[in-house]
């Protein structure tokens, strides 16, 4: 069984909420308990599209936005984007951020067809954010040609600790902090855990933040659950 947790993000420096991402979790019965899919791409196509709709349906967070994160291929995928805008039309006011990750073995997908899609979730009033900038394949010469199209980056400092990285965190970040200034995008700090990484935000001038020092994702209940 699949469903959604949400995570809330803030800004820290108007101490306010402005949104929840959307993070799609596995339940393993025998073992009690929620974890990450082994591999998004074997989430069944229709799995995920009911799951969305259910979830937009019962979705009433008085907050800005929410955001939903896809890998390259779910986010080139007819089926997912017409559920996506459907889901937009739904929660309007509340805006609709589609996030795209970074995973392995993805190089292969062509800008063309990236900004293609691009083009059609903005057609439909919907926000378009590059996550896990600065590892993987989300490095600045790889997504330099989205970026006049996104209105987001996140920076995912998890995946630099994942990697053993920890030391170049505030220089990449600084770097990712500069660029979301020249393309006026908003940039999420993501993964934040302590009070040490906290400060590092407050130094860079940071505003809007993500992780479990704030909040941990926790389950949005369908009516099928309660």
């Amino acid at each position: 069984m699949y469903r959604y947790f949400i995570q809330p993000q803030l800004d820290k420096f108007n101490n306010s909420l402005i949104g929840y991402e959307m993070l799609i979790r596995y339940r393993e019965t025998e073992l009690d308990r929620w974890t990450l899919p082994e591999s998004f791409e074997k989430i069944p196509i229709d799995v995920q599209v009911n799951l969305l709709k259910a979830t937009a349906s019962e979705l009433a967070l008085k907050i800005g936005s929410v955001s939903i994160n896809f890998n390259r291929k779910q986010f080139l995928n007819d089926d997912i984007a017409t559920a996506v805008i459907a889901t937009q039309k739904k929660l309007f006011p509340i805006k609709v951020i589609v996030e795209v990750t970074e995973e392995p073995g993805e190089g292969h997908y062509s800008l063309e067809a990236m900004q293609k899609q691009v083009d059609n979730y903005k057609a439909h009033g919907l926000e378009f954010s590059l996550d896990d900038v600065g590892t993987g394949i989300n490095v600045y010469d790889h997504i330099k040609p989205l970026l006049s199209s996104a209105e987001e980056i996140k920076f995912a400092m998890q995946n630099f600790r994942k990697e053993g990285r920890e030391a170049e965190i505030p220089k990449e970040l600084t770097f990712w902090r500069d660029v979301a200034h020249k393309h006026d995008l908003r940039l999420i700090l993501e993964g934040v855990e302590n009070d040490a990484e906290d400060q590092l935000a407050d130094q860079l001038e940071i505003p809007l933040r993500q992780g479990y020092y704030y909040g941990k994702p926790h389950l949005f209940k369908l009516k099928a659950d309660r």
